[in-house]
């Protein structure tokens, strides 16, 4: 249906006398809400992708127009925002952010013939389950997180009680129960498993059942900002039990929620693609606009960069030539060289260890 109407649309263009000048892709994450600070990230990784491309010639010799979805991270509103899409012409989206929006908006997308690449969705249902060979994600995946820190979680903590939670989303309860699987499968035992409701403020219950049982360690699967509020939480009760988590706090406001609490917790992410050479220019060019470089700001630039990249190789924005063109390319791009499996999920180096200090999260240091 999408690909009839941009054929038709550009038919009309040409015998009008008009030119074909301007594509337009999009960006989807949570511009508002509680996790609006990866919303932000994308958001800025976008604009200066398509910045860097116009300035270069564009696609094909065609300038891109970017426009941006807000889903708040809602299944329902990633549906609308993805049909909206749809009525507004979209040829790409890089998006979504929550796992939770990414795989109900691909179905829109997959039936529209739209090319989603999302820079930050986890779940492996996203690949597993695609209802369209144009899905993609140039992030790793909760399996392989889970694998990388239910290890971890053994070789280093075989003497504490390690305790699991997780928010009952997505991407919180696929990445901790990933994790636990993991965990198990190498020997461990879990001491708790339990779900937590996202948006509160107090978790003193849970942080006091933790206390009770005598948890070492705590996984949590879920956001930055109910993982801050517990580990701020666990000190005020003088509690030392060390937090661990996933690739959902990379954002300076989970040091802005726990204050020195925050000191000391760990996290899986992939190689922080911030010190990457090839990674430089961009860098600069955000930090000189006063626009964030952290979390998920160049994996959406990245997938930006290699669906432009795939649509200048075949010559076309077209959904299926693009879709052949990003099947069998290889692709460099600010998150190092990449190619994408026949799952449509991304050839690149797994998860590694952070640790939070002094405000920051750099790698681990063992």
């Amino acid at each position: 249906m999408k690909r009839a109407l941009l054929a038709g649309a550009a038919l009309s263009l040409v015998m009008t006398g008009s030119a074909w000048a301007e594509i337009v892709i999009a960006t989807a994450g949570p511009m508002t809400g509680q996790y609006a600070s990866f919303g932000a990230q994308m958001k800025a990784g976008a604009e200066q992708a398509v910045a860097d491309i116009n300035a270069a010639g564009g696609v094909n010799g065609e300038q891109l127009v970017l426009e941006v979805g807000d889903d708040a991270c809602d299944p329902k509103q990633a549906v609308a925002v993805a049909n909206q899409f749809a009525g507004q012409g979209v040829a790409f989206v890089a998006g979504h952010f929550c796992s939770g929006s990414s795989i109900p908006a691909s179905s829109v997308y997959a039936e529209e013939g739209i090319v989603q690449i999302t820079p930050a969705s986890t779940n492996p249902k996203f690949t597993d389950e695609r209802p369209g060979d144009g899905v993609f994600r140039v992030c790793g995946r909760d399996d392989q997180q889970g694998e990388v820190a239910g290890n971890f979680l053994v070789e280093n903590f075989g003497d504490k009680k390690v305790a699991f939670v997780h928010d009952k989303t997505a991407y919180g309860k696929g990445l901790a129960d990933a994790t636990m699987a993991a965990y198990e499968a190498a020997g461990g035992k879990p001491a708790l498993y339990e779900a937590y409701t996202a948006g509160e403020k107090d978790y003193t219950a849970l942080v006091s059942k933790l206390k009770q049982e005598g948890i070492g360690v705590l996984y949590v699967g879920g956001y930055h900002t109910e993982a801050g509020l517990m580990a701020r939480q666990m000190r005020e009760q003088g509690m030392d039990t060390v937090l661990v988590s996933g690739d959902a706090l990379v954002t300076d406001e989970y040091w802005a929620i726990t204050g020195d609490a925050g000191e000391g917790t760990l996290m899986t992410f992939s190689p922080d693609p911030r010190k990457n050479e090839v990674a430089k220019p961009v860098v600069e060019a955000l930090e000189a606009a006063g626009k964030t470089t952290e979390g998920y700001a160049l994996y959406t630039y990245a997938a930006i960069q290699t669906w432009a990249k795939a649509a200048n190789d075949a010559g076309s924005v077209e959904y299926d030539a693009v879709v052949k063109a990003l099947n069998e390319g290889t692709f460099d791009t600010v998150l190092g060289e990449l190619s994408f499996d026949e799952k449509g999920d991304v050839t690149l180096p797994g998860y590694v260890f952070y640790e939070w200090k002094d405000g920051k999260y750099d790698y681990l240091q063992q």
